[in-house]
């Protein structure tokens, strides 16, 4: 994927994330090499040399930054939303305030901002999302109402029913009865992702970026159930999985799809399913291999109903011209993965 410099600059300016993990750039005048998208200021022209891995750069006498960390695998995120997400995933069942937050060292303004940011949702709103799925937890293995509320935190009942009502759409002395689907959000080196699963398999994998995803959620609310964040064996193995995929260790997923759709968005799903890793397709030829070689725009409408991303990979399925075409997930996302897969499965297949 290394291109000219000229193009490889022209992405540093534009802290391009779609390099993210192919191409590195050495600052001659300091010594130190970076990701393209460090938020540092930009040297000049005449004082970079790119790199397409981390050992070539170091090879050639480059230091890591410090700022951008180019050696972590994961891409770098504040040291307040590190620190408050984690706190928050040991303690769900805590209540924040801004004094918490200012006690720890952190500006309340900037953690809203990083949590935006990275998962689309305010410090706030995250810290609540857990908690009211501690509560439902506790609803579900029989505990009483009272201890639930009590768990999430909430003084008033009626501001807890209103809340649980709101997160599984029902009241919470009905709850237990109820299927409810668990999510969680799972980092990524190229963005956060939601996952959503029950006792049968993964219901939604999605980039938290995407555009589609309040309406993908309100969707499968209506077909599935309820949904609340939490715990569930099922989320750790798919969690597990998606790490070893980005790790580069394994392209394979066997965690069970339940999605549902149409009888043809399913069928095209399956096919996108055997399109092996390091490799695309056109839509024709989806539509082809399907015996319907006059609708490529129906499997076009299907790819973008999938809603399980990577693991149904519809970003390896680009336009007749070779064209990366749209992706729910930004297109830069597409062609990061399509060159990650490629380099893993090269490397893979030579044990």
């Amino acid at each position: 994927m290394l291109r000219d410099d000229d193009t490889l600059f022209a992405a540093l300016i534009a802290r391009d994330p779609s390099y993210e993990g192919f191409a590195y750039v050495g600052v001659k005048t300091t010594g130190i090499f970076c990701r393209l998208t460090c938020p540092a200021r930009k040297p000049k022209r005449h004082n970079v040399v790119f790199f397409s891995c981390r050992d070539a750069a170091q090879d050639a006498g480059f230091r890591p930054c410090l700022r951008c960390k180019p050696l972590d695998s994961r891409r770098p995120t504040s040291g307040a939303f590190e620190t408050l997400r984690d706190r928050i995933r040991a303690e769900p069942d805590r209540r924040w305030s801004a004094e918490d937050v200012r006690a720890l060292g952190y500006d309340p303004s900037t953690v809203r901002r990083a949590f935006q940011r990275e998962y689309g949702v305010t410090f706030a709103q995250y810290a609540r999302s857990q908690r009211l799925g501690l509560a439902v937890n506790t609803l579900q293995q029989g505990g009483s109402v009272m201890d639930a509320q009590l768990d999430a935190g909430y003084e008033s009942g009626s501001g807890f029913r209103d809340a649980i009502g709101r997160l599984i759409g029902d009241a919470p002395i009905r709850a237990p009865s109820r299927q409810i689907l668990t999510a969680q959000w799972l980092d990524t080196p190229i963005g956060a992702m939601l996952a959503v699963v029950d006792d049968t398999g993964v219901h939604l994998l999605e980039f938290a970026e995407r555009k589609a995803l309040p309406a993908e959620i309100e969707r499968l609310r209506k077909r599935a159930g309820p949904i609340c964040f939490g715990q569930h064996p099922m989320l750790d193995t798919l969690a597990r999985q998606v790490e070893l995929y980005f790790a580069g260790r394994s392209l394979a997923f066997d965690v069970p799809i339940v999605q549902k759709g149409t009888p043809f968005e399913a069928t095209v799903w399956d096919a996108l399913r055997r399109v092996p890793a390091g490799t695309t397709r056109s839509y024709g030829e989806i539509a082809r291999t399907l015996g319907r070689p006059d609708a490529p725009r129906a499997v076009a409408r299907a790819n973008g109903a999938n809603q399980v991303a990577i693991i149904v990979p519809c970003h390896r399925v680009i336009g007749a011209d070779g064209s990366l075409t749209g992706y729910g997930g930004k297109i830069w996302r597409k062609q990061w993965l399509l060159e990650h897969e490629r380099r893993v499965a090269t490397a893979l297949s030579k044990g």
